[in-house]
């Protein structure tokens, strides 16, 4: 089956002004700082952010037929939407391995426990786990990453039935997660995030990390340690800002398409949408 690959939108003048010059860079401490997004949060919670709900519809063409048709008292409230569970649907085979959320992916081997992206950042699993042994578990594995922009859906289930192992929040910053900031910065071991280990059914150990992104206040997973949970589950949500889903495999667990490798080796990102497989077809 062919996937359809996207190029990276081209940045905007205020982050390559943030991430580019150094009298950016020094308000950038201040946009980064987690207070900000708490404050930014706290307004889109309340009523009087209601007026941006429009003007973002229309900036950003969002099909409002495809969501529950519910009152927003807030903008968080509408950001985080409800979709129709029938455009959402979840693969028929009950071991078909689905996509957690919607959003742009890319697909990352992990070799001795490091995570390579093109003309970005690297990484370790233990960085991104906050030192957790558990890391070692991905060894050779695979690092998916699901960067979800403002006018995806931003609530995501889980890829499969199973029980949680444990869930940790990890307190730091909250830069962007566009393209520009994750080549100047280990991003998605500096910004606020949470990772869930989860033992499931047809997988083994999954670990799936939801990283908060700039003037994203909250991240809301629902479920904690010892619960179970089914396929496409509805796991948590974000609110105001784009953000990004990282799940880690285990090696030889999932056969992945190559052509969403293939995408990423090109700099290039793969559209998906929640339940859709991504095995090999």
């Amino acid at each position: 089956m062919e996937r359809q690959a996207i190029r990276p939108a081209p940045e905007g003048a205020a982050l390559r002004f943030l991430y580019h010059r150094a009298a950016g860079r020094a308000l950038l401490k201040l946009a980064a700082a987690r207070p900000l997004s708490v404050l930014a949060g706290r307004f889109m919670d309340s009523g009087l952010s209601r007026p941006l709900i429009r003007p973002f519809i229309r900036k950003n063409k969002i099909r409002m037929a495809d969501y529950l048709p519910l009152p927003y008292p807030s903008f968080n409230a509408f950001f985080c939407r409800p979709i129709r569970k029938e455009l959402r649907p979840l693969p028929r085979e009950d071991a078909a391995f689905m996509a957690p959320c919607d959003g742009y992916l890319s697909a990352y081997h992990i070799t001795d426990g490091l995570v390579l992206p093109i003309k970005q950042s690297r990484y370790t699993v233990s960085e991104l786990l906050g030192g957790d042994p558990a890391a070692e578990r991905f060894r050779d594995g695979v690092c998916l990453v699901f960067r979800l922009c403002v006018h995806h859906y931003h609530r995501y289930a889980y890829a499969d039935d199973g029980r949680i192992l444990r869930r940790r929040f990890l307190e730091g910053e909250l830069h962007t997660v566009r393209p520009i900031a994750l080549a100047a910065l280990p991003v998605f071991t500096r910004n606020c995030r949470e990772y869930t280990l989860m033992e499931t059914a047809h997988f083994g150990t999954l670990c799936q990390v939801e990283v908060g992104a700039m003037l994203v206040g909250r991240i809301e997973n629902y479920k904690g340690a010892g619960v179970r949970f089914r396929r496409g589950e509805e796991k948590g949500r974000f609110l105001y800002g784009g953000s990004t889903v990282v799940l880690l495999l285990e090696k030889d667990r999932v056969q992945l398409d190559p052509a969403f490798f293939a995408n990423t080796a090109r700099g290039l990102e793969t559209p998906v949408q929640l339940g859709e497989v991504l095995e090999t077809p």
